[in-house]
């Protein structure tokens, strides 16, 4: 797979009225920034097959697209999220995943019956994902989208997992960025020059004082990410507009 597009579906009608705070997003960004990866979309959706099946779908059109998804895997009423996988992935048929099957019986025992064991009906050719806190497996399909619970207890280490087997290499992200006492106007040109494989965002503020405006330019690449980055640094000097650049530390030194 080239550079991965990685998202997040975080399932739970709970997390948008409010009843329970998301902790996933912040996680994930996190973790990945770790990894020298970063987070393309998020999405919180509601607890609704269709909207579920369509989010996937999506998800899993996109070129080199990873999912973690969170919530919707149990054995509840409320829990669509293994059919819907099921549907947008496969053939839409849950099958009796023995090695899960047999898990949550040797963990749970008579608790298993009836319910529970619903749990081990997977999409064709899921592979289980172990669940550090109670034993119940998640599963995840093609090794990259990766379906478990929502509670970040036991989810958290599984991305970590994930990330640690599919990444065992941290990565550089190279960014530099600075600020600069105008519009963020001066610099339409150049931004229309960026190449593709250079990340790029300007982020224009109005102080009582005037404008500002921060440029940051990332890429894997660090020498084309250095050569786009200068490219707004000479525009600046030749207009002569005062900027301050950040380091790694992201202290800023006047220019």
């Amino acid at each position: 797979m080239s550079q991965p597009k990685f998202f997040a579906l975080i399932i739970g009608t709970e997390i948008l009225n409010r009843r329970r705070e998301d902790r996933h997003f912040d996680f994930l960004t996190d973790i990945l920034s770790q990894k020298g990866l970063k987070l393309t979309g998020s999405f919180i959706i509601e607890d609704d097959p269709a909207l579920i099946i369509q989010t996937i779908k999506f998800i899993a059109s996109l070129p080199n697209s990873v999912l973690f998804s969170f919530g919707g895997i149990g054995s509840t009423p409320d829990d669509h999220t293994r059919k819907c996988a099921a549907i947008a992935l496969r053939d839409g048929k849950l099958i009796v995943h023995e090695e899960a099957r047999q898990i949550i019986v040797d963990t749970l025992g008579e608790r298993a019956y009836p319910h529970s064991v619903r749990m081990a009906e997977l999409p064709k050719g899921a592979k289980l994902l172990y669940n550090p806190i109670n034993n119940m497996p998640a599963f995840s399909l093609d090794e990259r989208y990766f379906f478990m619970p929502g509670f970040p207890e036991m989810s958290h280490p599984m991305v970590k997992e994930i990330l640690s087997h599919l990444f065992p290499q941290n990565q550089i992200y190279h960014r530099y960025t600075l600020t600069a006492l105008c519009r963020e106007n001066e610099f339409i040109e150049i931004m229309e020059q960026m190449p593709k494989e250079v990340e790029f965002s300007s982020l224009p503020k109005l102080y009582t004082d005037g404008w500002r405006v921060t440029i940051s330019v990332a890429s894997y690449d660090n020498e084309l990410a250095k050569r786009a980055f200068d490219m707004y640094i000479q525009l600046l000097e030749k207009k002569h507009i005062p900027y301050g650049l950040y380091d790694e530390s992201n202290e800023t030194s006047a220019k």
